[in-house]
């Protein structure tokens, strides 16, 4: 089985074509940087509202409620309300990125939120009384010490989205989870496993960048990476008496 595995990964033809490797990838790609920006672009404003006012707090919750319901199920439900209300592949796109989105806001919403609930109080204070306002506490302060959280929110979500993503494949579009219907519809196990290999080599891949990226854009004070200022020829630091 392993062998028949690398064969199918390995050949020429499961990479060319419009139903290759390559081209379904991309797809995938597609289909998760987009849900992506979409719900980043709604939780994270909302995860800073919550986190900076301490209002709405029940957002969070019923974000997280979110998780419970079957996605699969959902999906179905969408795609049969809004296939006669949608031309062509947007009647299966939208559904698809709808639930996706629903899936992903509550990582990124509660890591967003936790962030800067996390603030040290005397850190706002300080802030403010060196004058500043609402807004500049907020994004000068607040949000420089939530980002290592905020990134892992991002980080979990495009695990998450990167593993459903795979369900369009039920109603009709692209991606990786082609292979995984296909080949269980076809009795291939050689592509299915593949594709599954596929969908997780994919979500490491994705998930390399946000580590990069919190390592150069957190500052080291908060990811334990700053060093002492202290000169070795401290007696302090080298171990001698002061």
């Amino acid at each position: 089985m392993i062998g028949s595995i690398l064969e199918w990964l390995t050949s020429a033809d499961a990479w060319s074509g419009a139903d290759g490797i390559l081209a379904r990838l991309l797809e995938h790609v597609g289909y998760t940087l987009l849900v992506l920006v979409i719900a980043a672009a709604i939780a994270i404003p909302v995860g800073l509202w919550i986190g900076h006012s301490g209002r709405g707090r029940w957002l969070v919750t019923a974000a997280n409620a979110l998780r419970a319901v079957p996605t699969l199920g959902l999906l179905f439900a969408l795609t049969l309300v809004l296939l006669p209300r949608l031309p062509g592949d947007a009647a299966f796109l939208v559904p698809s990125v709808i639930v996706l989105v629903l899936l992903a806001i509550p990582a990124i919403l509660s890591g967003t939120y936790a962030g800067v609930e996390a603030v040290d109080p005397a850190a706002r204070d300080a802030a403010r009384g060196i004058g500043m306002t609402g807004s500049q506490v907020l994004w000068k302060v607040e949000l420089p010490i939530a980002l290592p959280l905020l990134l892992s929110g991002l980080r979990a979500a495009v695990l998450q989205v990167v593993a459903t993503a795979t369900v369009a494949a039920y109603v009709g579009l692209g991606g990786l989870g082609r292979f995984l219907i296909d080949g269980l519809a076809t009795q291939d196990y050689a592509m299915t496993a593949g594709g599954a290999i596929l969908v997780a080599f994919l979500a490491l891949a994705l998930d390399a960048p946000f580590a990069l990226l919190g390592r150069v854009v957190v500052s080291p004070g908060l990811t334990g990476r700053i060093r002492s200022l202290r000169p070795s020829s401290d007696p302090i630091t080298a171990g001698g008496t002061p």
